[in-house]
Parts: C-alpha cells; structure tokens; sequence
C-alpha cells in the first residue's frame, strides 16, 4: 500500500542574494506594452516596493505579472474622498510588489485581473460589493458579502457610510443567490449548511453529484461578516491590535503581529529584541496547537477516536500552559504595539522547555501510529488530491500549498525578526492530497518545537515594549507574518492623531477556501468532512 505518509521532500529556499532583480525588467515589459507605470517612493511600506499603475492598464498590469512568474497575494481599496485607491500585493522569489491605481470616486471602474489570477475573483467581488469598485470583463457579477444587509446602490467602506448602517426592521433572507444548476437524469444536488452539525461557523456548500461522485461544489461564504475593516476605522493603534486579534480567534497572535507590524512601519518604532522573540515564540506556540488540533480533527473524521483524543489531550496542555504563563488560553492581546505585553520569567522558560521536549517525545510515539495504521492510511492517500498546477494557480498558501508542491514560507523566504537569525526548515510535498496535509502539518509542528527550543534558550534580555508614537497623517504601513495557516497580510493606513484610517487584513483561508471546491471533484461525498477539514478555512477570517 501506498503510504503518503513516509514521502519526504524538502526543497531549496527560493530566496536568493539580492532584492528586487526582477523589477526593472517587469517595469520595462509593462512600458513594452504601452502601459503608463511609475515606481514612487514608499519608505513606510518597506520591504514592499510601490508602482503606481494608470487605470486602464491595471489589467494589462496583471497580464504582464502573471507571465512573469509574480504571485497574486490580494487587493484593497480606501476611499481617499474624490479618488479611490486600489493596492493590489504580489510577490516573487520572497520580495512584494504593491501595484495601486486611482479611480475617481463617482465612477470607479477598472479591468478586472481574475482573468490573468483565479485568485483575485472573491476579493473584487468583497472590493466590489464594499466599495462600489467596478471591475469590468468579469464573468462572475454575482454579490459576494452583501447576503441582502444592504441596497444595491450602498457600499459601506465608502467614508459616507455610517458605523451602524441603514438595517431595515428585518433582513430579507438570502434565497436567490443564482447558485450553478444540476442538469441532467443522474444528477442531483445536495445542500449542505450554512448552519452545520456542530460548534462550526457557518458556511453554504452547494454540491452536484452522480451517485457519490462530486461532480462540481460551490461555496457560499460571508455568514460571519462582522465589518471588521469599518469599525476599524478611528480605532487608536492599541484599540486596532486588539481588534486584529480578533479577525479569526485562533490566529489571534499572527494577525495581531501583522497589524503591529504594519503600525510600527508606517510609525518607524523599533522593537526590542527581547519582544521579538517572544512574539515569535507566541507564533510558534499557536501554530503547534492549531496543527495538533487539525490532525486530531482529521482523524476523527474518518473515525480514528483515539488519535482525536490524544491529539486533543496534547493541545489541551498546551491552552493550559499558555493561561498560566501569558494570561490567556489563546494568546489574545499578548501581542501589542512596541513589543508585548507580557514577559516570561527564567523559571517559566525553563518549564517550557521541558514541556517542549516532553510533546516531542509523544509526538513521535503518536506519528508512528499514523503512519502505521492501514485503515487510516486508505482513507487520507489519494483523497482530496490538489495538483502542484492548480495550487499554485489559486496562490494557496501554508500547509495547503506546501502539500502540493509550494514550499513558500515568510520565515524563511521573506525572513522578518526574530526568524532572520533562525534557521527555518519548510517541509514540502507534491502528491496534495489529505495524507500529505497531515504530513506537513506533522513536519511543522517538529519544526515549530525546534524553533522554540532555540528562542528559549537564546531569549535575549531588555525591554519587551517602547513607547508609542503615532505616524503622520496619511502614514502607511504592511505588515507580513507567516500565521500557522500561511501567509496573514495587514495594510494600515493613519489618520489624524495617530488614529486608524484604514485596515485590510488578508487571511491565508481568503486564498486557500477555493481549493477545496477542485480537490473535493470526482472524490466521494462521504469523504468531503476530511477534504474539508484537511483545508480547515477560517470562516470569520476570510468574511471580516
């Protein structure tokens, strides 16, 4: 039996000496084309380079980055009063690329880029249905987020828009969304959600099928908009890192990372050293939880209770420990502007380190049972196969890219502090289908116990946080942090008196949620609770 489990793959890091030594040639491709492009100064936005496109050639943009071999990593737009800004974020070999554009506010209307990246079709669609920007030649017009909260002529990131809405006596429910049609004598539909058997959020998944066979599945997402991004809006920075930890609860360090990062870039704060490790060690802390808990949950979908259970015990610890020693199960608010807020003392160090070497020593023992386990084994390898070809045409990111082939990870590719002075490994496998999800999740974790071996034992002493000092007006920053499910991107821009103007954060399940509508084709309906877990898409952190 074939047993996807044992297949290893590391690859070379993509990253090379040298920054940017692709641009130039891009930037004369795109002038090659006829496009009007300019590269402007954007101190603040560092690593990122900035280009400011003409809108008429924000297609012609994408074409040219596609062919080039960039990497679409999201778009946002502000609302900048008589004009809209639109950003879109690319990246190759580990540097980033924000391409932006002005739209006069009265008729925003541009290209669409989906033509050229499958992956920029759902956030045009959230820009669209939020900011009123008209993307032309799409073929896909349909409402994304709105679900009937507002009329079709409001958009509510627009400025004008009030906090609260216009939300009528009762919403109308959402019963025309004009899904895809089944057709044909042997095929049917099967609805599923968007309330679900269980403590899940809520999502609707659409599916075709002929006997058990998934023909075609379409998602419905944005049950759990909750206006993230407007309420943003006036925030102070240290009101924004607490709401950033609250995109999606279980990422609740790396997005508050990311939008900490994104404030002390466009602020110029420098962190202490100290704060950086443990911001890390943070990271490395919730990506060992969240992974523990998803190869339990994957078990368990196929009916292997036991490794459920010990793989639940195992993350259970660890929510303990991060209560007694940083004061909260989660991590939440650890995490603030100028560092942390919350040290660890040399007793508590100690203790995790012994606690660290004690997960290892079970893991080890957990995994060979994994491995070894046939029944397990038949219903993980093949099932839910994503191919190399299409993982990296939808831009997948974390664990679910580097199942099929993308071993991209900021640690190591677009290192930040700390993990600029740590070796970071980054497992990677082709064959993308369940078993090799599980596989990777279990490199990561060995990966992770490693990573904060080295932060404890080298945790360097001094301050954990700097005072606060809010940016200029018009300020703005990025902010890049590898969270455990891949790559969280945050953009923040300032207003007056060091408040919030803008926030975009972009969670990796915003890239990785239309995956599972192609591995799950031509696989069994029975089988699509593990394809589906395998993925595990944050609901609240792709609707905002």
């Amino acid at each position: 039996m074939k047993n996807a489990l044992n297949a290893n793959a590391l690859p070379q890091p993509i990253h090379t000496d040298g920054r940017f030594r692709w641009l130039g040639e891009f930037l004369d491709e795109l002038q090659k084309r006829g496009a009007t492009v300019e590269e402007r100064p954007a101190v603040t936005l560092a690593p990122a380079r900035l280009v400011h496109a003409a809108r008429e050639d924000w297609g012609r943009c994408a074409q040219t980055a596609s062919l080039n071999g960039c990497r679409w990593a999201g778009v946002w737009a502000e609302d900048r009063g008589d004009t809209l800004l639109l950003t879109a974020c690319l990246e190759k070999r580990g540097d980033y690329l924000l391409l932006r554009t002005s739209l006069p506010a009265e008729a925003p209307e541009v290209p669409s880029q989906t033509s050229y990246y499958p992956a920029a079709d759902r956030p045009e669609r959230h820009t669209r249905d939020l900011f009123g920007v008209h993307f032309t030649g799409r073929i896909d017009t349909r409402r994304w987020l709105r679900h009937q909260a507002w009329r079709e002529e409001q958009y509510p990131l627009q400025k004008s828009f009030p906090v609260m809405g216009t939300p009528p006596a009762e919403t109308a429910p959402d019963v025309d969304y004009p899904f895809l049609h089944a057709h044909g004598k042997s095929v049917y539909e099967i609805p599923v959600g968007p309330v679900h058997a269980g403590i899940i959020e809520p999502g609707h998944f659409r599916f075709q099928a002929v006997g058990e066979t998934v023909l075609n599945l379409e998602e419905r997402l944005g049950y759990v908009h909750k206006g993230i991004e407007k309420i943003a809006e006036g925030r102070t920075a240290d009101g924004l890192a607490r709401l950033a930890g609250r995109v999606s609860g279980d990422t609740t360090v790396a997005h508050a990372w990311a939008a900490c990062m994104a404030m002390e870039r466009a602020a110029g704060v420098e962190i202490p050293s100290r704060a950086l490790a443990l911001r890390a060690l943070f990271a490395e802390r919730e990506r060992i939880v969240n992974h523990l808990w998803d190869i339990g949950g994957v078990c368990n979908d196929v009916a292997f209770t036991f490794a459920y259970q010990q793989f639940g015990r195992l993350r259970e610890l660890w929510l303990r420990n991060n209560g007694r020693w940083f004061g909260h199960r989660l991590l939440m608010d650890c995490v603030v502007p100028g560092g942390v807020a919350t040290d660890i003392a040399a007793e508590a160090a100690s203790e995790m380190l012994k606690e660290a070497g004690a997960l290892r020593g079970e893991l080890e023992e957990l995994f060979g049972i994994l491995e070894n386990n046939g029944s397990l084994q038949d219903r993980l390898v093949t099932a839910g196969a994503l191919t190399p070809q299409v993982a990296l045409a939808l831009g997948c990111l974390g664990y679910v890219g580097r199942a099929s082939g993308i071993a991209y990870d900021l640690r190591r590719d677009a290192p930040y502090a700390p993990y600029d002075k740590l070796t970071v490994s980054v497992p990677c496998l082709v064959q993308g289908d369940v078993a090799a999800r599980v596989k990777v999740r279990v490199e990561e974790i060995r990966v992770a116990i490693d990573l904060l071996e080295r932060l404890l034992i080298d945790l360097p002493q001094g301050a954990i946080r700097v005072p606060w000092t809010a940016p200029a007006p018009g300020a703005e920053g990025l902010g890049l942090v590898e969270g455990w499910r891949g790559e969280i991107l945050s953009f923040v821009r300032f207003a007056e008196s060091g408040r919030i103007d803008r926030y975009y954060p972009r969670d990796p399940s915003v890239m990785n949620w239309p995956a599972l509508e192609k591995l799950i084709l031509n696989n069994i309906v029975p089988d699509f609770p593990v394809c589906n877990k395998s993925i595990n898409g944050s609901y609240s952190g792709h609707d905002l």
